[in-house]
């Protein structure tokens, strides 16, 4: 008697084509979310990074004013928004250097801008000072950059990519 190798065709074996391309799309669509998530995530750290810089920065001016609060109070360390380190030429790092209390507000000034300048994008600070409720003088310290992670400029004047914090300080 022979036997006959019955096979059923009926039974799936293995993969097809179209199979494996709706794999690989669903697989390649889930990996360039998974990228986008990465490139946001990135774009929010450096958001709160500058953030915390301009933070640890307004109150190293506020350290500073505590330090020098005679020129402080008298407003030594008033400053514009806007006004560069470079117009603050007081070192008084130098041996020669007889720094007295507006003196060292200005050395002061210069170190913190620089400072400033150099750690965010388009840094900028002022300071400005208010009588308050007790004896004290409450002193304004607002540091303002540019945030790439906000919208682009729209061309009506102002940017909406500065970003402003401002602390408030009773020497």
């Amino acid at each position: 008697m022979k036997r006959y190798l019955h096979t059923n065709l009926s039974v799936p074996r293995g993969f097809t084509l179209v199979e494996v391309m709706v794999t690989l799309l669903i697989l390649s669509v889930g990996l360039l979310g998974l990228a986008a998530l990465q490139a946001a995530g990135m774009k929010y750290n450096l958001s709160a990074y500058q953030r915390t810089q301009a933070t640890v920065l307004a109150y190293d001016v506020l350290d500073r004013m505590r330090a020098n609060r005679a020129a402080a109070d008298a407003g030594q360390y008033n400053t514009a928004l806007g006004t560069p380190a470079s117009n603050y030429t007081v070192n008084c790092y130098s041996a020669a250097a007889n720094c007295n209390p507006a003196a060292l507000a200005s050395h002061d000034l210069r170190e913190w801008k620089s400072s400033l300048e150099a750690l965010l994008p388009n840094g900028q600070a002022g300071i400005t000072n208010t009588a308050a409720s007790g004896t004290g003088i409450m002193h304004h310290v607002t540091v303002s950059w540019i945030d790439d992670r906000t919208s682009d400029a729209s061309g009506s004047g102002a940017d909406p990519r500065v970003v402003s914090i401002t602390v408030d300080g009773e020497l």
